[in-house]
């Protein structure tokens, strides 16, 4: 039975999630997207009709809401009927959305924690600060709530369930994000910049003896060997499926690393070191008040625009450790995605796609039954081989590396 989909948010996170919903709109049915700004929602239906993504014709409508205001989001659903919510627009909106598809009945879909404006980063397990705490009300009204089901939180976090499923006993998971691919530009980040940099400017938390540590930014380094993209310098960060995997597999060390070239660095800690990545408001010689956070967000380009110059490839993968018949043993997880082919579907870079292919992926599942859990969920709870299959299908294939080679998940 067809389940119909309203995505909040008009980023470029939401563009993929569009043209995905659009190409299996034979599982998904009517497609609404919703925004405050409604000329974008227009703007990225527009792309899809441009692109013919329609696998048979339906519903595609675009909306005006704030999706800080849970009674408008509320309404929203119930005047389009969506059965799945898909959250793609900021981490600030995530328990205004939530609260409306409990208030509804809808299922909801996210990739990312929660975020408070201003808060820059939460004492962990960061999830229990906000998503769990509706955890037993989803349960009790029958809810189904996935958190995290983009790439990393989301498909990694399926990447450490699957291969520790292989083994007796998990000593670790070492999460691995690189993007080996070029934009051109002086000076960009990949999705918003505000989040981008408020990820990196905090704490570094990270699961290790069966307890929380610190660490900060760029404090930490390491050379990993890569299949496809070779070589390539990371440093421990801290991120959003830390949270949940230490919870669930906690006598395995859980790290995240992410790959950073020299010039990120440098112009980072040029405008850390300014204090132009304050989340609290300054006032000018002028008596005007601002955010320098937020004026940097406005100065730097918009991460969609760098779609059609974008070249290259991304890397994201779990390197797992364990046990498995009394031998140590290890598996890497990986997806290797390119920049150019993004933008030849979609409209879209990398980044952008390997976060918003999941998302569908976890509604198609939801609308088959597979993943309609009716609680809430983090995606290592659910079942990972139907979502690796559905994945294959829609352009991010999983693959497999360890002691018997570098094959596809299911060889």
């Amino acid at each position: 039975m067809k389940k119909d989909v309203l995505i909040i948010g008009a980023g470029g996170v939401a563009q993929v999630v569009a043209h995905k919903c659009a190409q299996n709109n034979d599982v998904l049915g009517e497609i609404h997207i919703a925004s405050r700004t409604l000329s974008k929602c227009e703007a990225i239906l527009e792309s899809v009709r441009e692109k013919g993504a329609m696998k048979v014709e339906g519903v595609l409508k675009a909306h005006q809401v704030d999706a800080m205001d849970t009674a408008a989001v509320a309404q929203l659903i119930r005047d389009t009927g969506a059965q799945i919510v898909i959250n793609v627009g900021s981490a600030f909106v995530n328990m205004y959305v939530l609260d409306a598809c409990i208030e509804t009945g809808a299922a909801y879909i996210d990739t990312a924690i929660h975020e408070d404006p201003a808060k820059i980063c939460e004492t962990p397990p960061w999830y229990a600060n906000y998503e769990w705490k509706k955890r037993d009300l989803c349960a009790e009204k029958g809810i189904t709530a996935i958190l995290g089901a983009g790439f990393d939180p989301g498909v990694v976090n399926a990447f450490a369930r699957f291969a520790i499923d292989q083994m007796d006993e998990v000593k670790s998971i070492d999460i691995v994000d690189i993007n080996a691919g070029s934009h051109g530009k002086y000076f960009a980040t990949n999705f918003d910049p505000e989040i981008n940099f408020r990820e990196f400017t905090g704490t570094v938390y990270y699961w290790e003896d069966q307890q929380w540590k610190e660490t900060s930014m760029f404090a930490s380094g390491k050379d990993w060997d890569l299949p496809v993209v070779g070589t390539q310098r990371t440093y421990q960060s801290g991120h959003d499926e830390v949270h949940s995997l230490s919870a669930n597999y906690p006598q395995a060390d859980v790290r995240f690393w992410m790959g950073f070239g020299e010039h990120y660095i440098n112009v980072f800690t040029v405008l850390q070191s300014l204090g132009l990545l304050s989340e609290q408001p300054v006032t000018t010689a002028e008596g005007l008040e601002v955010v320098p956070l937020k004026v940097v967000k406005a100065v730097l380009p918009d991460p969609s625009s760098l779609a059609p110059d974008y070249t290259g490839k991304t890397c994201i993968g779990d390197l797992v450790k364990g046990v498995k018949d009394g031998e140590e043993v290890e598996m890497f997880v990986y997806n290797v995605a390119d920049h150019k082919d993004a933008y030849n579907e979609v409209g879209s870079q990398g980044i952008s796609y390997t976060a918003g292919v999941p998302p569908v992926a976890a509604a198609m599942l939801v609308a088959s039954g597979e993943w309609d859990a009716k609680t809430m969920k983090n995606v290592e709870e659910l079942d990972p081989k139907p979502f690796f299959t559905i994945l294959d299908e829609i352009g991010l294939p999983t693959r497999v590396k360890d002691a018997k080679g570098d094959r596809p998940w299911n060889a």
